[in-house]
C-alpha cells in the first residue's frame, strides 16, 4: 500500500514512515510532486476539521490517496489554549525550530504562576485519509497526556515535546526514545488506529 502524508513539517514526516515501515506501507511525501498546491487555509476549529480540510485538497489537488492529520497541545488551565493554534501559538516568523521556541517560551510565561496540581494537559492527534473525490475513507484520533513542566528539558522530539512531563517515566517527552514516543504517543495511536482501519476497510 503506498500513501500520501500531506504535511510540511519533516519531523511529522520521519514519524509516520518509521511507525508505518513495519506494516509494509509506503509513505509519500509532497516533495515527490511538482504540482503541489498552497496549503489550503486551515480556519476550522477542531483538530480534526482541519485535518479534513488538509487531506481532502491535497487528494483532490494530486489525484492520490492522501494522509493528513491536525495536531497541537491542550492545555487544561489554559482552557484548552494554545489548540489549534499550537503551531502559531507565538505569532513568531523564521524557521520550524525558532518558531517553537517562541511558542515554548510563551507557554512557560502563560503557565508561570499555575499550581503544579493545576498543569494537566494532553498532546491530540486528529488523522484523515481521503481520496481523490473528497470521500473520507477513515480517520482517528489520539491523546498523549501529561503535564506542563516548569522548564524545558530534553533534546529529541520537537514542538511542546520538551515541556510536556509524564510523571510515571519521571521524563519530558523530549528525553523519550524514538520507539518510547511512539508506543505512547498521540500521533502513534492516531497511527494504530487509522492502520487498522484502513486494513479492514473501514
Amino acid at each position: 500500500m503506498e500513501i500520501v502524508f500531506a504535511t510540511s513539517n519533516p519531523h511529522k514526516l520521519s514519524e509516520v514512515r518509521s511507525m508505518l515501515q513495519p506494516s509494509g506501507i509506503s509513505v509519500r511525501s509532497l516533495d515527490d510532486f511538482s504540482n503541489v498546491p498552497p496549503e489550503p487555509v486551515e480556519d476550522a476549529d477542531t483538530f480534526f476539521g482541519n485535518a479534513r480540510i488538509k487531506a481532502r485538497a491535497y487528494a483532490a489537488a494530486l489525484n492520490v490517496r492522501c494522509l493528513a492529520e491536525d495536531s497541537g497541545l491542550s492545555v487544561d488551565a489554559l482552557s484548552g489554549a494554545p489548540g489549534v493554534h499550537s503551531a502559531r501559538y507565538a505569532g513568531a516568523s523564521g524557521s520550524r525550530d525558532e518558531r517553537d521556541a517562541a511558542n515554548n517560551k510563551k507557554l512557560l510565561a502563560a503557565m508561570a504562576n499555575v499550581p503544579d496540581g493545576q498543569r494537566g494537559a494532553r498532546f491530540v492527534c486528529s488523522m484523515v485519509v481521503a481520496d481523490p473525490d473528497g470521500s473520507i475513507v477513515a480517520e482517528a484520533e489520539g491523546y498523549y497526556h501529561g503535564v506542563i513542566a516548569r522548564e524545558a528539558r530534553g533534546a529529541g522530539g520537537f514542538g511542546y515535546d520538551p515541556l510536556l512531563w509524564l510523571p510515571d517515566v519521571n521524563k519530558t517527552s523530549a528525553e523519550l526514545a524514538p520507539e518510547q514516543k511512539h508506543a505512547r504517543s498521540h500521533r502513534g495511536q492516531a497511527l494504530r488506529q487509522l492502520l487498522s482501519r484502513l486494513v479492514v476497510g473501514k
